[in-house]
């Protein structure tokens, strides 16, 4: 049993992601300072932090607070009363001025472990804390593992709990269940989100920064526990940190965390354990599957105690471990044959006829049953090894036990044939590449690096998919020239064999290292070597990333006449083509073709087609092709979550190219909202990975988002030194795109040579489209060019133009800049009219810099403009960022994390929330998550 008192001021413990825990705790020891005491219970797993919190309410405490601690001990479990004399003997002395009977049942608890029955010495302990609260100081009371308390201390503790009232007292309890303690307020303290997981790992790691995938990596086993990620991080081997070696599936053996569930286990009945060990082998078994592996004299009843302990849950029509953590220590301190034994039950029960009770045979049966003999070893493993691999190659991507890159995995070691070890473990990789697991992808192909040589050099086709995922892999986390050399080395070994469409596939992966590089002579010299290579009996997913070649390189070498056959011939192959890495070469072909409802289904067709087939590293590049017709219409909410989305995925899976074109796009999303500190945060981190890796195309989205915030903010000469910088605008697809700034900020600063230039590159482009909201651009930039008294009717083709497209944004956008030249011509009537209509979209927008510019206009023009106001009863709409954090808020988000995921700062995410609070007639977060819910 520990105690103690504690006086000087104490440092405040560095705790990520618990601001909410921490306002619940000053706002109890607020309470506690004016009169009204309180009390609180945390409750969660082992190492999740409720002692940490604990710690910080003391130091929060200190010194204005008497603070009185213990730590409940199992040794100490059955000593009546153990518990009080470790917290209250430090303040015994001050209970002579209770009434005597209390004072009696007080000092026999402490001194000799017995009292009467009754209420005298509960009374006593909530009397003795009210007499000390009542002095000089309140008192903080912190009782740590209190399920670990003798019961008789505990019970005297939550009645005094129940009853401060008035008191100048808090209690504080931590336990890893609730029992015990009814009646006492207690709060789940569960694991770290995301950004608090990066960002402890960080502080654990000052020295250097862990990849995101290998964090996304060990916070998998971790499941936001800060101490297990904290071990986690410790036990790292350099192989691990370098991406050479695979992060690891569970806790370190000789951390804290592991001893104190294996002790918790240990302490369980044998029969127990055995069901225990059945459940870790295999998390899919169901209860009428673990029934029959049950002895028939206890059936289930062995697993209660398991309940009873808090390890064991019931999910559905299987058993869960509460804590997944002790899964692995469950397994793994199991002794080799008990291991075994229980592989060769599960093995066994799996192959029997299932019950109407059971699921049916499946690929996912199949392939535990397989991974069950491979571990209990009752077979050659020759055999077992083929079975293994056989059934990892036909389990569906989705069946999560075992995933199938580690039956693979372990069929490859099962393998004594170097040629089918080196196939089995590039299997591997492929699989766990495609499956999110980039780390383990990389470990399995240092492994098939590092095989001996067999005497017989391994044959192109093997090394021709090694270098093609290991190319891919370079492309979406690494440099982009590295990747790019990588996957036209691939292409050269497959493109004559039977894996000649993963040879194309490594061409047009090759090219897009090139594009997003900004790299379009080495674009187009790939597209020119693909061409030559064209057969007459191409399948249709092969002859569309021809075609995509083909027309890719036109459009970028501006024949866009001659670029748009190949390029409606890919959008026509879409429909026959499934494979979701096919179809994104679709979706840009209907952009550049401008036709952007088009490209919109079919990205998303292609990222429910990843997702149905569980292609998890597919995910967030996919997403990136759906933002972009999201731009051109003006769907900036759908725009942002899309981002949002992309950018945690590509952090998860470790995909820092990808992620820095999501962070990129967030940047322009901020810049149409007038958010200049989260434009500036977010466009800086883009720019920040694209000079790191090589990427020009995030480069310059960042830097186009950034000129953007400059023209909304009323600055169009930096905004046109930032679109004219080389440097920042290589990318040509990107230049196009921002050409209407470009002409945009050049007419305003009088640059018209260099706005007439951009605008006959912009015509070639349009002039290729059907589409009218391009078109209505064209016509704008025009009128901007047209000699003084001459844009009128340029302007209202532009708006006409407008009136048949989707961009109700760039609409009011035309409606400003006209009626900004109606007001400059002295037509105030006319430009009032245009201008009113464009400040109406942009308060929905929320849009507030362009609000600004478009009230400051109709002052201009005579006219005096006040916010406009939603109608009565009505809530006004949320703009795009407004959306974002309000549905974060919902799903449970801290403002401290809505402010790391969206690379905002939390003074700006108050900031919102007020104004999110206020446009949906709401007036707490409890309410926003009713209103989403609902």
């Amino acid at each position: 049993m520990s105690s103690g008192q504690d006086h000087p001021r104490l440092p405040l413990p560095l705790l990520r992601g618990r601001g909410d825990e921490e306002s619940v705790l000053l706002r109890l020891l607020g309470d506690a300072r004016d009169g009204r005491g309180g009390a609180l219970l945390l409750t969660g797993v082992a190492g999740i932090g409720k002692t940490a919190l604990l710690d910080l309410a003391v130091a929060r405490a200190t010194p204005d607070f008497l603070v009185l601690r213990v730590s409940g001990v199992t040794a100490e479990s059955r000593l009546p009363y153990a518990g009080l004399h470790g917290l209250l003997g430090p303040i015994a002395a001050a209970a002579d001025g209770l009434p005597e009977a209390q004072v009696r049942a007080l000092r026999e608890a402490l001194e000799s472990g017995t009292t009467a029955p009754g209420l005298a010495l509960p009374a006593a302990v909530l009397g003795l804390l009210s007499a000390v609260a009542a002095g000089n100081s309140p008192v903080l009371a912190c009782v740590d593992d209190v399920d670990r308390l003798d019961a008789a201390s505990r019970d005297a503790l939550a009645f005094a709990a129940r009853r401060l009232g008035r008191a100048r007292v808090v209690l504080l309890f931590a336990a890893r269940s609730p029992s015990g303690l009814d009646g006492v307020p207690a709060r789940a303290v569960g694991g770290l989100g995301q950004d608090a997981v990066r960002e402890l790992a960080a502080d654990l790691t000052p020295e250097r920064r862990l990849p995101e995938d290998l964090v996304a990596a060990l916070d998998a086993v971790a499941r936001g526990n800060p101490l297990a990620l904290t071990e986690l991080v410790g036990s790292l081997t350099p192989d691990q940190l370098a991406g050479a070696a695979a992060p690891p599936t569970a806790l370190p053996r000789s951390g804290r965390l592991w001893r104190e569930h294996a002790a918790l286990l240990a302490a369980l009945p044998r029969e127990t354990r055995r069901l225990l060990l059945l459940i870790a082998a295999d998390p899919a078994l169901d209860v009428a599957t673990l029934l029959r592996a049950a002895r028939p004299a206890c059936a289930l009843t062995a697993l209660e105690p398991a309940e009873q302990a808090g390890v064991l849950l019931a999910d559905g029509d299987r058993y869960a471990f509460r804590d997944p953590a002790v899964r692995a220590v469950a397994y793994q301190d199991a002794s080799l044959s008990e291991r075994r034994h229980a592989h060769r039950l599960l093995a066994t029960l799996l192959t029997e006829p299932p019950s109407r009770h059971t699921a049916d045979p499946s690929s996912g049966t199949r392939l535990r049953r397989a991974w069950h003999r491979s571990w209990a070893l009752d077979a050659p493993a020759a055999r077992v090894a083929d079975d293994l691999a056989a059934a990892a190659l036909a389990a569906r991507p989705l069946d999560d036990h075992p995933e199938p890159y580690l039956a693979l995995e372990r069929a490859a070691d099962l393998t004594t044939h170097p040629m089918l070890k080196a196939e089995r473990l590039a299997a591997a990789a492929r699989l766990a590449w495609t499956s999110g697991r980039p780390q383990a992808a990389r470990s399995l192909l240092a492994r098939l690096r590092a095989l001996p040589a067999p005497g017989l050099a391994p044959p192109d086709e093997l090394r021709g998919r090694v270098q093609f995922l290991s190319g891919s892999l370079e492309l979406l986390g690494g440099e982009t020239g590295s990747a790019r050399e990588e996957l036209l080395a691939a292409a050269g070994r497959l493109l004559d064999g039977e894996q000649r469409m993963l040879g194309v596939r490594a061409l047009v992966r090759a090219a897009d290292a090139s594009y997003r590089a900004g790299d379009i002579r080495a674009f187009i010299a790939i597209a020119r070597h693909a061409a030559a290579l064209r057969r007459p009996d191409e399948s249709a997913p092969t002859e569309l990333m021809f075609e995509y070649l083909a027309g890719m390189a036109a459009t970028l070498s501006g024949s866009h006449e001659e670029a748009a056959g190949p390029l409606r011939r890919v959008v026509e192959l879409a429909g026959s083509v499934q494979d979701p890495s096919v179809l994104v070469w679709a979706c840009v072909a209907s952009m550049l073709l401008g036709e952007g409802a088009i490209a919109h289904r079919l990205s998303a067709r292609a990222v429910e087609s990843a997702r149905v087939r569980g292609v998890a590293s597919a995910i967030p590049q996919l997403l990136e092709y759906m933002i972009y017709p999201d731009y051109w219409t003006g769907r900036y909410a759908s725009l942002a979550e899309t981002a949002a989305r992309g950018l945690r995925l590509a952090q998860e899976t470790g995909q820092l190219n990808t992620a820095a074109q999501h962070l990129a796009w967030l940047a322009i999303t901020a810049a149409v909202e007038g958010d200049q500190e989260a434009c500036r945060v977010r466009a800086d981190a883009a720019i920040d990975l694209a000079d790191a890796h090589d990427l020009g195309l995030a480069g310059a989205i960042g830097n186009w988002a950034l000129a953007y915030l400059d023209l909304a903010a009323g600055r169009p000469a930096d905004a046109a030194q930032r679109l004219r910088a080389e440097r920042r605008n290589s990318h040509v697809v990107i230049r196009v795109m921002a050409t209407p700034h470009l002409i945009e900020a050049c007419a305003r600063t009088g640059d018209r040579e260099r706005a007439s230039a951009a605008l006959r590159v912009l015509e070639r482009w349009v002039g290729s489209t059907r589409s009218p909201d391009l078109r209505a651009l064209v016509a704008r930039c025009r009128a901007l060019l047209a000699p003084a008294g001459e844009g009128d009717e340029l302007f209202l083709e532009a708006l006409e133009l407008h009136g048949q497209g989707l961009c109700e944004f760039e609409t009011a956008r035309t409606r400003l800049l006209y009626g900004s030249a109606l007001r400059r011509e002295r037509r105030p009537g006319a430009a009032r009219t245009h201008l009113h209509a464009a400040l109406e979209t942009f308060e929905r927008y929320g849009a507030r810099l362009w609000t600004g510019q478009a009230r400051a206009e109709l002052r201009a023009s005579g006219d005096t403009t006040h916010p406009t106001a939603a109608a009565p009863g009505t809530a006004a709409p949320l703009t795009a960022q407004q959306l974002q954090i309000a549905r974060m808020v919902a799903g449970g988000a801290t403002n401290k994390e809505i402010a790391e995921q969206l690379f905002l700062s939390r003074r700006t995410v108050e900031h919102h929330l007020r104004n999110i609070f206020s446009r949906l007639g709401v007036r707490s977060r409890v309410e926003l998550t009713r209103l989403f819910i609902s």
